[in-house]
């Protein structure tokens, strides 16, 4: 979280109007998700409507959400997280049905005709494609994002350690993902 989002004035919806307080949501966290999203998907699409599918969350349960700026966010961000959470599962569960009926391999190699920036990008998606969901959304808000470690643990509600051990397990798996394009 950043100061800005902190320190400036939110104005305060009245809880029995959802319509205007998922206005005033939209407002004060747009932003945050979207870059957030952004960091979390291959595509300025796919980002849009991971943002839209998390609004449409909340205006489905209006009442589910906290009071409070810093509480809202918390929500949103896990909202949105456990729905990309979702969509990696599907992903890959198709991908490795599909590698297992083609007896292909994940990580397979990328075409050599594209500029050297473009590979090595697709590589680093498809490096952080093979981490856990809950350890990309760590590595991604962390190296990404630039959010400190007890930021990470707020928002997902989990300890500090264990966003430390996940950063740690993601880097290490990173490393890995990414030494088998080098030896390609």
């Amino acid at each position: 979280m950043n100061e800005l989002n902190v320190s400036r004035v939110v104005p305060v919806a009245d809880i029995g109007n959802p319509i205007e307080r998922l206005a005033i949501l939209f407002d004060g966290h747009y932003d945050r998700l979207y870059r957030l999203a952004r960091r979390l998907t291959a595509s300025a699409d796919d980002a849009l409507d991971l943002v839209q599918e998390t609004f449409l969350k909340a205006a489905r349960y209006p009442r589910s959400i906290p009071v409070g700026f810093a509480n809202e966010e918390a929500w949103l961000v896990r909202v949105l997280i456990n729905i990309r959470r979702d969509q990696w599962r599907k992903t890959l569960t198709r991908s490795r049905f599909e590698a297992t009926a083609s007896g292909k391999s994940l990580l397979g190699p990328t075409n050599g005709d594209l500029e050297g920036a473009v590979i090595a990008r697709a590589r680093v998606w498809r490096a952080l494609d093979v981490l856990s969901p809950r350890r990309r959304a760590i590595v991604v808000m962390r190296e990404l994002e630039g959010i400190a470690i007890p930021a990470i643990a707020s928002l997902l509600g989990i300890s500090q350690i264990t966003v430390r051990w996940h950063l740690s397990m993601g880097r290490r798996d990173l490393t890995t993902a990414l030494k088998a394009y080098t030896e390609e």
